[in-house]
């Protein structure tokens, strides 16, 4: 079963950080990743760029709207992804522990919905 592991961080937890341990969190990242990865667990992860880099669209009543950045009031945001294949939640939620993110945010972890299920019952 597959997992997204959404990081969401708080950007002033980030930065009360001591000199060089975000680059050492970083590391040991990295490497629990690689780990996954050749073991079959980790199928895909991201960082994303701040969000003042990013642009939010929404269409309403025919009218289209493009704004600077996300559209969020709360302290953290949306800073990256794990894409993971577990037995099952408990499974999918160790693995998330293992990462530090959730001491300067939250992670989410959420179940993937079997999109060719869906496309199959569609019709598409």
């Amino acid at each position: 079963m597959k997992f997204l592991l959404m990081i969401y961080t708080d950007q002033a937890l980030l930065d009360a950080l001591p000199e060089g341990e975000y680059d050492r969190l970083m590391k040991d990242c990295i490497e629990k990743a690689d780990a996954l990865r050749e073991r079959g667990v980790l199928l895909d992860s991201q960082q994303l760029e701040v969000p003042s880099a990013a642009r939010s669209m929404r269409t309403r009543n025919g009218s289209t709207h493009v704004f600077d950045g996300p559209f969020a009031e709360a302290k953290e945001v949306f800073a990256g992804f794990n894409l993971i294949e577990a037995p099952d939640m408990e499974s999918a939620v160790e693995i998330a522990h293992a990462f530090p993110w959730s001491r300067f945010g939250s992670i989410e972890v959420r179940p993937v919905r079997d999109f060719n299920a869906v496309r199959e019952r569609v019709g598409a």
